[in-house]
């Protein structure tokens, strides 16, 4: 069976978007950490559109904050900066307790990585994360632009084919561009041996970021969490407080699903955790172990995730103190997967 996952660059539009939102949340949550907060950002063509709900007493410069992000990505033309942002309505102020919305959330973990993530996905997100490396620090990449991304495809395990679309300055040649990257990108994190690869297999890719392309905010929600391999829900993380469901139950069902793992229960695990509107705990929560220890069938540990973790929106923001400026950090290379994130850890409750 073979899987395919993708991951994006800092300068993809949509992450440009992702991290202009999430470096807005940080904000907010750094002036007023009982914000809550619903944005949405659109990027096109020197213009973006940052629009949503805050309730908040902070007050600070959206547009410049935005520019500031932008540049810090690595895009030195100017964009135009539109805010368009109100109160939440009445309704939802009202409510104190609760998801804000309808959401199902889902967390996985698999004992095939140390990162506790399919293997096709931390290649991916490795990738992603060398263009920028070698970009940002290496003064032999200066050529190199900031928009890209990484595509894989495994079968049983091994890569088979990888297509890299890295933007680069017009003064290098394709071919030079193509040769770079398979020695330092390619060859070091997947190998060459009877894979395919690609590396911008168009021609020059020299036109990039909302110069070229579009961008929002939310568009990479499956390469956020697990690549598309494992549902994701379809409700975006970023832009979004911490209280939100879509956020915090997401965090918390990757937590649970790691202690699952941890403790050697299963091989690999799956939680998903289901919120209705205006209600705190989840009206559904399942929870199921796969591999050597269930001996290839499914076993069900509803029961003992119900009894080791609060699925609460409040309670997992105390516990996983998720009312900290960390969420731009979290909008690029995946939300999984790094040791210093308190939902990482498989401890239990």
């Amino acid at each position: 069976m073979k899987k395919a996952v993708e991951a994006q660059t800092a300068g993809q539009p949509d992450k440009v978007c992702d991290q202009i939102v999430d470096a807005i949340v940080d904000e907010y949550l750094k002036r007023d950490p009982t914000a809550r907060i619903d944005l949405k950002a659109l990027g096109s063509h020197g213009m973006l559109m940052i629009g949503g709900e805050v309730t908040s007493n902070a007050d600070f410069d959206l547009s410049a904050l935005a520019k500031a992000v932008y540049r810090d990505i690595g895009y030195a033309d100017d964009i135009e900066v539109f805010v368009n942002i109100d109160k939440q309505s009445p309704q939802m102020r009202s409510m104190t307790h609760g998801s804000a919305d309808t959401v199902i959330a889902h967390g996985y973990a698999t004992a095939e990585t140390r990162e506790r993530l399919p293997v096709a996905v931390v290649f991916a997100q490795t990738i992603a994360r060398r263009l920028d490396d070698l970009r940002r620090a290496d003064p032999a990449f200066s050529w190199l632009q900031p928009d890209g991304k990484a595509q894989l495809v495994l079968e049983k395990d091994r890569v088979v084919a990888v297509t890299i679309l890295a933007s680069h300055a017009p003064s290098i040649q394709p071919r030079d561009v193509q040769t770079a990257i398979l020695e330092r990108v390619v060859s070091p994190i997947v190998g060459q041996d009877g894979v395919r690869i690609l590396i911008n297999p168009i021609g020059p890719f020299t036109q990039c970021g909302f110069a070229a392309d579009s961008g929002v905010s939310g568009q990479c929600t499956a390469s956020d969490t697990y690549g598309g391999l494992i549902p994701s829900g379809d409700l975006s993380l970023c832009g979004r407080d911490p209280l939100r469901a879509e956020r915090a139950g997401t965090y918390m069902a990757r937590m649970a699903a790691r202690y699952i793992v941890d403790q050697g229960l299963a091989a690999s695990a799956m939680v998903s955790a289901v919120y209705s509107l205006g209600i705190s705990e989840p009206v559904h929560i399942h929870a199921v172990g796969l591999g050597e220890k269930s001996r290839g069938t499914k076993m069900d540990l509803t029961n003992l995730i119900k009894q080791q973790f609060d699925f609460r929106p409040e309670a997992i923001v105390e516990r996983l103190q998720l009312r900290r400026p960390l969420y731009r950090a979290v909008s690029l290379y995946g939300q999984f997967g790094r040791q210093e994130l308190q939902w990482e850890e498989s401890a239990a409750a």
